[in-house]
């Protein structure tokens, strides 16, 4: 037998099966045959040797041996084709580095998916601790608020018993005085009862003892100094005046007390308004700080723009309720006309003069009116009477809206007296139904053009918690 590869004298062809990786296939026989050459033996496939030794042999037909071979070589690599692809090497590590590296393609976007998911794992672990951090914190500044707020109070509280000590002293120093003015009062009439014992027991010995009785003129000149006119502590009393006066302060102080309270917890829903010139009716002019506005002549040479009302004396505010609370307040002192006061949908008609540019002569509006010295509370062109019996001409008026409650309140702001209020449960005369908040709310104000320019009518927005406050 000879070397592996080569054609023996008996014209059979030896073949030798090597052993090729393949990714799909761990192994592949191969056949193959080795060719001398001058430096040695180069591998070539088996097909290509037989078909060069049918040409060297020439034209005669070839051997039955010859024959056999080539046909179980054909099988075996057509068989091998048909299963995998064949490759005639083992794979060089730079072919390895090629295809893993073409390969890493397809795992791109994996791999950077990856790197994402960890980079947001981390992002949301550090969120997490931040916020389990600040909910920590949340107690310890919660208690710091409360410990502020409790020596506010406190501070007030011991003004209050500082104060109540003093007034308690002042009752005790006019009680002092008092007894001190009756004991003498007494004392003097201890006295005088003495003297009148004294007398009465001098009298009987008298008249017991004829022999030594005495003339009528000694004992009128007695009864003289017994009867002398005394005090009998009917004007001696306690300082009841001053007791009431103090008492009607403290009742005032109490009252006020009350509505600073009240109007305290408003207050922390202050809303600054200001005043949207667009708005604004030609006659009404907005001021500097643009929390006023004067009713004065109109502007002629002014061209209408389209938010503004050009009939109507309104205006709007220019920060809506959207949402939560808010509340502010309206200085009427300088108004000497009529004045409506409310909020408004931003849908409010602002050209003519009917109903729909009218505070509360709509659906999309809400106010309360002075007007011919009657006080009245609108919405949707109904009406009801506010009840202010006996009191003088409102000053100030306070509105307030809870917006997620479908809750309206107007408030007399010096009395924190309630108005009105709208809500979705209350006032039956209204229609329900238009009470439930739909749109942000703008504040409103209407004023009445007054009949002569002598006294141009004049209010403003409380914007500042200082200037709301009285004391």
């Amino acid at each position: 037998m000879g070397p592996a590869g080569h054609v023996t004298g008996g014209g059979r062809v030896h073949c030798r099966l090597q052993r090729v990786p393949h990714p799909e296939q761990e192994h592949l026989e191969f056949p193959f045959r080795e060719k001398p050459t001058g430096t040695g033996f180069r591998k070539e496939p088996l097909l290509s040797s037989l078909a060069e030794m049918s040409s060297e042999k020439g034209s005669g037909a070839p051997s039955a041996g010859d024959q056999g071979a080539l046909q179980d070589a054909t099988r075996l690599t057509l068989q091998a084709s048909t299963e995998v692809r064949v490759q005639p090497f083992p794979r060089s590590p730079q072919l390895q580095r090629k295809l893993a590296k073409a390969a890493l393609p397809a795992q791109g976007p994996l791999s950077k998916s990856m790197k994402e998911l960890r980079a947001e794992k981390a992002k949301a672990e550090a969120r997490i601790q931040s916020l389990e951090k600040r909910r920590a914190d949340l107690a310890a500044r919660s208690e710091m608020m409360k410990q502020q707020i409790h020596g506010r109070y406190e501070a007030m509280r011991a003004a209050l018993k500082q104060d109540e000590q003093a007034a308690m002293e002042t009752q005790d120093i006019d009680l002092k005085r008092t007894r001190a003015k009756l004991d003498q009062v007494l004392k003097t009439w201890n006295q005088h009862l003495d003297q009148v014992t004294k007398t009465i027991s001098s009298a009987q010995k008298t008249l017991k003892d004829d022999s030594k009785a005495t003339s009528g003129g000694e004992m009128e000149g007695k009864m003289e100094n017994v009867s002398l006119k005394k005090s009998d502590g009917a004007n001696i009393r306690l300082d009841e005046e001053r007791f009431a006066t103090l008492v009607h302060t403290l009742s005032n102080l109490c009252r006020q007390l009350r509505v600073e309270l009240q109007r305290k917890t408003l207050l922390l829903d202050l809303l600054p308004v200001t005043v949207d010139a667009q708005t604004c009716h030609p006659q009404l002019t907005v001021t500097p700080e643009g929390s006023g506005l004067f009713c004065g002549a109109a502007r002629s040479s002014t061209e209408l723009l389209p938010l503004q009302f050009d009939s109507v004396c309104c205006a709007l505010g220019s920060t809506p309720v959207s949402s939560g609370q808010g509340y502010w307040e309206v200085d009427l002192r300088c108004c000497f006309s009529g004045w409506a006061v409310g909020v408004a949908y931003g849908k409010l008609e602002r050209k003519g003069q009917d109903k729909g540019c009218k505070l509360g002569r709509n659906r999309n509006s809400w106010c309360v009116e002075f007007r011919n010295g009657r006080l009245s509370a609108w919405h949707n062109d109904r009406h009801v009477a506010c009840q202010r019996a006996g009191q003088p001409q409102l000053k100030r008026v306070g509105v307030w809206v809870h917006f997620d409650m479908d809750l309206l309140v107007f408030y007399d702001a010096d009395t924190m007296g309630v108005l009105q209020s709208f809500s979705k449960a209350v006032m039956p005369m209204f229609d329900r139904a238009h009470h439930q908040l739909t749109e942000p709310l703008y504040p409103a104000v209407r004023l009445v053009k007054p009949d002569t320019q002598a006294r141009p009518n004049h209010v403003e927005f409380c914007h500042s918690a200082l200037r709301l406050s009285r004391f």
